[in-house]
C-alpha cells in the first residue's frame, strides 16, 4: 500500500515529561477530565432538583467511582484479555505504570461501587445508576482521544484519506483507520449527547428508574460493536466465536441494557418539584 500521502503518528504520550519515562500522561489526564466532567454534571443535576444525591456527597460519590473504574478496569483487562499473563505472574496486576484497562471491567467496577454507595447512603440504587450512566460517556470520550494520542488500539488497514500510519507505536508501515477517534465520536460524543438529551428532556429518571442506565448499556454496546468493525483485534488475543473480545463482551452489556429497559420499575418518589414538572419533548402535529 502507498503510504507517502498519509500522516505518520508521532504524538508524545506525555503532556509534560520530566525524564526517565516519568511525567504527566494524556491518558491519566483523560481519566481526570472524565471524573471532573461527571462531577460537574452531577452538581448541575442537584442544583436543578433532578437528583437525590446531595451536593455535599458528590465528592464522596466520585471517589467511589474512581475506585470502581480503576479496580474494575484493571482486573477486567487481565481477566478478559490477558488471562494467561496473570496465570504466569499474578504480580502483573499491580504494575499499574505499565498500563492496561478494559472498559467492560470498568463498568462492573462502577456497578459494584454504585451498589455500595447507594446502600450506605440510603439512596435508591437504580437512581444512582441512572445518574452515573448519564455522565459516563464523557470519560469514554476523553479516554479514546488519549488512546489515539498514545498511538494504541489502532484500526485495520485502510486507504481512506484520513488514515494514519502508526509505525512508531507498532502498527506497521501501512495506513490504518484511526479507530480510536471513531470510538471517541461514537461511544463518547454521540452517546453523551443522547444521554444528556434523555436526562434533561424526559421524565425517565422519575418514572422509570434504571431505564436510563439500560439505554446507556445498550447504546454503548451497539456503538462499540460498530467501532470494532474498524479496529484491529489485539495481538495475541484469540477471537471468541469468531468475534473480537470487545464485540463478544458487548453482547452481554446489550442483554443487560435490554433487561433494564423492559423490566417493570415503579416511579421514583422524593425528587424535587423541578423533576415533577418535566414535560416530555413536544411532537409535531401530523
Amino acid at each position: 500500500m502507498l503510504s507517502l500521502a498519509y500522516w505518520v503518528h508521532d504524538l508524545s504520550p506525555f503532556l509534560i515529561e520530566f525524564g526517565g519515562g516519568f511525567g504527566l500522561r494524556y491518558y491519566g489526564l483523560a481519566y481526570l477530565l472524565g471524573f471532573v466532567a461527571a462531577g460537574w454534571l452531577l452538581r448541575r443535576y442537584a442544583r436543578a432538583g433532578r437528583s437525590l444525591l446531595p451536593p455535599e456527597q458528590i465528592i464522596d460519590f466520585m471517589m467511589a467511582m474512581v475506585l470502581g473504574v480503576l479496580v474494575g478496569g484493571r482486573l477486567g483487562y487481565f481477566f478478559f484479555y490477558e488471562t494467561e499473563l496473570v496465570r504466569q505472574n499474578p504480580l502483573t496486576l499491580f504494575r499499574v505504570w505499565e498500563g492496561g484497562m478494559a472498559s467492560h471491567g470498568g463498568f462492573i467496577g462502577v456497578a459494584a461501587a454504585v451498589a455500595w454507595f447507594a446502600r450506605t447512603r440510603r439512596i435508591p440504587f437504580w437512581h444512582v445508576g441512572d445518574l452515573i450512566a448519564s455522565t459516563a460517556a464523557a470519560g469514554l470520550l476523553f479516554g479514546r482521544v488519549a488512546n489515539f494520542i498514545n498511538g494504541e488500539l489502532w484500526g485495520k488497514l485502510a486507504t481512506v484519506p484520513w488514515a494514519v500510519i502508526f509505525e512508531n507505536t507498532g502498527g506497521g508501515p501501512d495506513p490504518r483507520h484511526p479507530s480510536q477517534l471513531y470510538q471517541a465520536a461514537l461511544e463518547g460524543a454521540l452517546l453523551l449527547a443522547f444521554m444528556q438529551w434523555r436526562f434533561w428532556r424526559s421524565r425517565v429518571v422519575l418514572e422509570r428508574p434504571g431505564r436510563l442506565a439500560g439505554e446507556f448499556l445498550l447504546g454503548y454496546a451497539g456503538l462499540r460493536m460498530i467501532g470494532e468493525i474498524f479496529r484491529e483485534p489485539d495481538a495475541g488475543v484469540t477471537l471468541l466465536l469468531g468475534l473480537s473480545r470487545g464485540t463478544f463482551y458487548s453482547i452481554f452489556l446489550a442483554a443487560a441494557g435490554l433487561w433494564l429497559i423492559f423490566r417493570p420499575s415503579p416511579p421514583l418518589a422524593g425528587l424535587a418539584a423541578g423533576v415533577q414538572n418535566i414535560r416530555p419533548p413536544s411532537r409535531p402535529a401530523k
